[in-house]
């Protein structure tokens, strides 16, 4: 999961779809910029999460680098720019078809750290309810 700070919506979008998986799968988040390397996540996150029963408190922002390539199956982007600077950083064909929006269509998912609370309510919304079909899509595929 890649977002651009790691400190908002990619650790909601890790803890959700944990949330929502059985044993045997990997997920981890990034961001794009390292701004906030080792920092928690955002506690207006942290709070919203909490209130659906969703931990975030172990979580400590890390920015996205090659290894993840190798490591990862696919990195889902929350947006369009998340998404740009993965591709700049994928080295091969393999690495770029890896680098996908999280949301179908191209779909963003909106960035609430500079707004209000209800941005992250809806963020969290947003999320719950798409990646209710990305985990089933995942454990389908792994059958």
């Amino acid at each position: 999961m890649l977002c651009l700070g790691n400190i908002c919506r990619s650790p909601l979008a890790e803890g959700l779809l944990k949330s929502k998986l059985p044993g045997g799968f990997e997920v981890a988040s990034a961001g794009t910029s390292g701004l906030h390397q080792g920092q928690g996540a955002d506690t207006r996150m942290i709070e919203t999460a909490k209130a659906q029963g969703v931990d975030l408190s172990s979580h400590r922002a890390q920015q996205l680098n090659y290894e993840h390539f190798s490591y990862y199956d696919r990195i889902y982007c929350m947006d369009k720019s998340n998404r740009h600077n993965a591709l700049e950083l994928a080295k091969t064909p393999q690495d770029k078809e890896k680098v996908v929006m999280l949301l179908p269509n191209g779909g963003e998912v909106p960035d609430p750290y500079f707004g209000g609370q209800e941005g992250f309510e809806q963020v969290y919304s947003l999320l719950d309810n798409y990646l209710e079909t990305l985990a089933q899509t995942l454990i389908d595929q792994k059958h």
